[in-house]
């Protein structure tokens, strides 16, 4: 197999990988852990935007250093967003074209930087800072925007200082693997954008079966509260249940699929009683 056969191979399991993982931080995870190895990059930083256009950072690592934040690590993250927009000195809110992370989001543009040091198109502070406490030299940078199905920046993948694989010295980033990472900064951006999708439809159903639990409460005084005790009991059982060591429950234990159909279970127990007449409700 060719080296480009294997490099296409690869961005497809990388696509099926990511299309079927379903815990955003672990996906997360894989995007940047993936987009790494492929850049041969020592250290990479995950952006997603908010509703404010701030990029906040999701997950951090820097190899050599042994430092990472966010993902599974459990670490928050300590580093601050990225502004796409400021105030100037007349108090117009305008676009943030000094920083690399921001002009790629606002653009929507991979930029390539050989050396940060001698590159006088961005403003490198913050990473100088980073450097300067640290003892590390962030030299070169590939930022890459991620993009959803209507060519909206919805994140920014950044990669620093690829490793030359026989010696480990930072070179720049190939022209050869622009593509490739674009490739899976793209491929990234559909399952983001899946998972933020369901995340939707999960909080519309909640605040669904919410509504239902509440008009059913408000239909008897005898009942009012019920529906919402339920799942409080629900997960306090279950979790007792879960952390049992011995008995029947030593080898009992949910998923968190299965924790969220509880969750559902628990609130619609009673979603009959919406069409129960009012004097059966009470009787009962």
């Amino acid at each position: 197999m060719s080296a480009e056969q294997a490099s296409f191979k690869r961005l497809i399991d990388i696509g099926i990988a990511l299309s079927a993982e379903k815990n955003p931080a672990r996906l997360m995870e894989t995007i940047l852990l993936e987009a790494k190895s492929m850049g041969r990059a020592d250290a990479g930083s995950l952006y997603i935007r908010t509703q404010q256009d701030q990029l906040e950072f999701v997950i951090v690592r820097t190899d050599s250093l042994g430092f990472a934040e966010g993902g599974t690590t459990g670490v928050p993250i300590s580093m601050f967003p990225v502004e796409m927009y400021h105030l100037d000195a007349t108090g117009q809110r305008v676009e943030n074209h000094s920083n690399i992370v921001s002009e790629a989001a606002l653009t929507g543009e991979t930029i390539n930087i050989v050396d940060a040091y001698d590159s006088a198109a961005f403003n490198f502070t913050g990473t100088k800072k980073f450097d300067a406490i640290t003892g590390y030299r962030s030299e070169s940078f590939l930022t890459i925007p991620l993009k959803n199905s209507q060519d909206y920046v919805i994140g920014v993948l950044q990669l620093i200082n690829s490793l030359e694989p026989k010696t480990g010295q930072v070179v720049p980033f190939g022209r050869d693997i622009e593509p490739l990472v674009e490739a899976l900064a793209s491929q990234a951006a559909v399952a983001l954008e899946n998972q933020n999708l369901i995340e939707s439809q999960k909080n519309l159903l909640d605040s669904f079966v919410r509504l239902m639990a509440g008009t059913v409460d408000a239909k008897s005084p005898y009942t009012g509260g019920h529906c919402q005790r339920v799942p409080q009991l629900t997960e306090m059982l279950t979790q007792a249940a879960c952390d049992s060591d011995k008995g029947p429950f030593a080898d009992f234990s949910l998923n968190e699929e299965q924790w969220y159909e509880l969750h559902i279970a628990a609130w619609l127990h009673d979603c009959g009683k919406v069409t129960t007449p009012e004097y059966v409700v009470d009787k009962a």
